[in-house]
């Protein structure tokens, strides 16, 4: 009973040294969270195409003896090749590698995102594999794409009346031969089905959005010697997130970070999150702070 109530106890003080050094090898510009025990750690990975990507990875009580757990906002996490000698850059340099497998996938999901009248999800994440998009005649298709191969032919569903769903299912199935790598994914879509599918419904709207700062509200600071050269400047910060992609003045998000408890600031930069989808935002703090 006593045994099972006790406390476990904190990890030695070399474990805190080593894994130090090794978030050094990563790079402490990369980690954006921790645990006061170190068991859990969160470091902010850019691909290729600069998305960025938030790697969680949780220590086991005996690391490096046994694997630590990784988890992402991607479709499918990879298995970590571990053993005893292995550290922390090798499981990001895994990460990345596997970054690298879902290019082309991301690459298709935001040219169905760019090109057709999504209905659903309205802010995918990263990890989101589906879209339930518009063709018109109050008919819809619910697309899951397969992100281990994305150009295979996607499971499909179709909603709407009867007779339209049952012409462009039968659509679907004498045309599927047609499916190639060789033209965009929407392009598939329109032959596969024989109609025009509909355009993003407020594509037109979107940039009007994000003209003004998403803190003060508005596009352009006051002309005032307190902001110094930013005085009278447009938004100047953009949210990484393509499905947030919101707007701010470096100043107004600089104060912002300054006001919430959980930011965190090493050297000259605060690293914090996005006030609208909560993805990571990092900035440098004035010189005359």
């Amino acid at each position: 009973m006593e045994q099972g109530s006790r406390q476990e106890l904190p990890p030695p003080a070399p474990f805190y040294r080593s894994i130090f050094s090794e978030i050094e090898e990563v790079g402490w510009e990369h980690l954006v969270r921790s645990e006061e025990d170190l068991s859990s750690l969160s470091f902010r990975i850019l691909d290729k195409n600069g998305r960025a990507h938030i790697l969680e990875i949780a220590l086991p009580r005996n690391y490096p003896e046994s694997a630590p757990s990784i988890a992402a906002d991607v479709p499918y996490i990879c298995d970590i090749e571990w053993s005893k000698s292995s550290k922390l850059k090798n499981i990001v340099q895994q990460f990345r590698e596997h970054l690298q497998k879902l290019q082309e996938f991301w690459s298709i999901m935001e040219d169905i995102d760019r090109n057709l009248w999504i209905l659903d999800p309205k802010q995918p994440s990263l990890a989101t594999s589906y879209r339930q998009i518009c063709l018109g005649n109050d008919c819809s298709l619910l697309l899951n794409v397969y992100a281990r191969n994305a150009w295979s032919l996607p499971e499909c569903r179709f909603f709407g009346p009867d007779s339209t769903v049952n012409l462009l299912r039968n659509n679907w199935r004498k045309n599927s031969r047609k499916w190639t790598k060789d033209k965009h994914f929407h392009e598939n879509l329109a032959i596969l089905l024989e109609t025009t599918l509909p355009r993003p419904h407020t594509v037109s709207n979107k940039n009007d959005e994000q003209v003004d700062c998403g803190i003060c509200y508005a596009q352009y600071l006051p002309v005032d010697d307190e902001f110094g050269d930013n005085s009278g400047s447009a938004p100047d910060y953009t949210c990484e997130n393509l499905s947030c992609s919101r707007a701010f003045h470096t100043v107004c998000l600089r104060d912002w970070l300054r006001s919430i408890t959980t930011t965190r600031q090493s050297f000259d930069v605060l690293f914090g999150n996005c006030p609208y989808c909560s993805e990571p935002v990092a900035v440098k703090v004035s010189k005359c702070s």
